[in-house]
C-alpha cells in the first residue's frame, strides 16, 4: 500500500510517496506524525520540541526553536478541522498586516494550489506582522516581521488536515529546510 508522507522542504510543503515507516521508540521525540489512518504522515525535524497542544482542537503542537537573531521559538500544530478551505486561507490571511497595520499586500502572501499524487494540496505562505490571538474574540499580541507557512490538505475519507506553521521570519526561514 503506497502512502503519502508530508515533508517540510524548499519553499513549500512537499508531499512524497513512502512504503515504510520508522520504528518509534516512546522515550525518544517522535521523528514523525501519522496522520488520516497512516495515508500521510510529517516527518518531525529532530530539535522541535513535541508540546501540549494549547487547543483542543489541535491533535499535535511542535515548539520550533528560535534561530539566532530571533527572541521567540516557532509553533507548528496538526489537526483535522472544519471549514471551508477558502474560509480558513482568508482567517489566516486576516491574521497578518502589514507594517503600517494595512492588510496585506500581494507580494506579502502567496496561495497556491498544488496536485502531489492524487492530492490536491493549498499551500500558503504568509509574511507580515501576526495578530497572535490565544481566541478568536480575545485579545492579541502583534508580533512583527513574522511568516505563517501552511498545507490544508484534503483527503478521500479522512477529512481535510491543517498544518501549520509560524514564527519570527528567519525561525521560520529554518522550518522550511527541516526534514
Amino acid at each position: 500500500m503506497l502512502r503519502t508522507q508530508t515533508c517540510l522542504l524548499s519553499a513549500m510543503f512537499i508531499l512524497v510517496t513512502s512504503s515504510a515507516f520508522a520504528q518509534q521508540d516512546e522515550a525518544k521525540p517522535p521523528t514523525q506524525v501519522e496522520l488520516a489512518d497512516g495515508k500521510l504522515t510529517l516527518p518531525v525535524a529532530g530539535d522541535w520540541k513535541s508540546v501540549e497542544p494549547r487547543s483542543r482542537i489541535v491533535q499535535f503542537e511542535f515548539s520550533i526553536p528560535a534561530a539566532e537573531g530571533d527572541e521567540k521559538p516557532g509553533r507548528l500544530t496538526i489537526m483535522a478541522a472544519g471549514g471551508s478551505i477558502d474560509a480558513n486561507i482568508a482567517r489566516w490571511v486576516g491574521q497578518f498586516r502589514s507594517a503600517d497595520g494595512k492588510p496585506l499586500a500581494d507580494d506579502a502572501k502567496k496561495v497556491e494550489r498544488k496536485k502531489v499524487s492524487d492530492l490536491d494540496v493549498h499551500v500558503v505562505d504568509l509574511s507580515g506582522s501576526y495578530q497572535d490571538k490565544a481566541r478568536p474574540f480575545g485579545p492579541g499580541v502583534n508580533r512583527p516581521d513574522y511568516r505563517m507557512l501552511a498545507a490544508i490538505v484534503p483527503t478521500k475519507g479522512h477529512g481535510v488536515w491543517f498544518i501549520k506553521s509560524y514564527g519570527p521570519r528567519e525561525t521560520s526561514a529554518h522550518v522550511r529546510t527541516a526534514t
